[in-house]
């Protein structure tokens, strides 16, 4: 009896860390994400600009 509660103990606490471990990699992948997104948001701000700045010789 003592040994299925012990299995059971250790089945729980393995099934606890992979859960905490996989929590810790959704959470850096939505910084990451977060990250990216900002920089391809401004990549585009700065091709646009470069956009206007080439239109802006026609208006002169």
């Amino acid at each position: 009896m003592d040994n299925r509660a012990q299995t059971s103990a250790e089945f729980i606490l393995l099934f606890g860390g992979i859960f905490v471990v996989v929590l810790l990699v959704i959470y850096m992948y939505n910084n990451y994400l977060n990250d990216l997104g900002g920089q391809v948001q401004s990549k585009e701000v700065t091709e646009f600009n470069n956009q206007l700045k080439t239109l802006n010789k026609y208006f002169r």
